[in-house]
């Protein structure tokens, strides 16, 4: 496929496809959703979406728990929770902490005034609205021009490419997919801080199905379960 099919491809996707179904209501019948977690192709542990409603207000809760082992001596923990707040279909409030490896992070976010306010580990300001927690699960991320981490609060700039449609198998299963790429816009970021990764959502409901990147090791998020 040329890069110029795959452009155009991207153009139509982006404009019959994520404004009528990419927003948080496109989500609104999704309860769970998990994932694999490997690196260098062996399993390392978990990540869990859970959705849960209240009138007019979405929670979505995310935990993470990995161990990164050699001989059976743990040499790296990683544990992590958040939980995103959305009222009417907009995200209201993001709260999260995370043990790295013993080292503590945490994101506070709330709307206000039409932006975000934000005090996390790594930043303390503000933040267009428009920019997505990167978090993954909802497509709307591919027209970000931001992204807010969700483990520190820094802003990472982006730029998304559309890699083209693929089919995959995960787990015996077949998905017909969407494959972006996302890299960060900032050149003068240090390696470990630099975004570069794969993320694939399915073509028809576009649930995120599978994610890949390179960081000391080949790491993939793989879909485990769905409801």
């Amino acid at each position: 496929m040329s890069k110029v099919f795959k452009f155009i491809l991207y153009l139509l996707i982006i404009t019959f496809i994520t404004p009528l179904q990419a927003h948080v209501e496109h989500y609104k019948n999704l309860n769970k959703i998990e994932f694999d977690i490997y690196r260098n192709n062996k399993f390392i542990g978990k990540h869990i979406f859970s959705f849960n409603r209240d009138g007019n207000k979405l929670f979505v809760k995310s935990n993470i728990n990995f161990e990164i082992k050699k001989l059976g001596v743990v040499l790296y923990r990683y544990k992590a929770e958040g939980t995103e707040t959305f009222e009417d279909g907009k995200l209201i409030e993001f709260k999260s902490k995370t043990n790295q490896n013993g080292k503590e992070k945490f994101v506070n976010l709330k709307t206000e005034k039409n932006e975000y306010n934000i005090k996390g580990s790594s930043y303390n300001g503000k933040a267009p609205i428009d920019y997505l927690l990167g978090t993954w699960w909802n497509h709307s991320i591919v027209e970000a021009k931001a992204q807010i981490s969700a483990v520190s609060g820094r802003i990472i700039h982006q730029k998304v490419n559309f890699l083209g449609k693929e089919t995959i198998k995960i787990n015996g299963t077949k998905y017909k997919t969407l494959h972006f790429n996302f890299s960060s816009t900032d050149n003068k970021l240090s390696k470990n801080k630099r975004l570069n990764t794969d993320v694939w959502y399915d073509e028809k409901t576009l649930n995120w199905v599978k994610a890949s990147f390179n960081k000391k090791g080949k790491w993939e998020y793989r879909l485990k379960n769905i409801e």
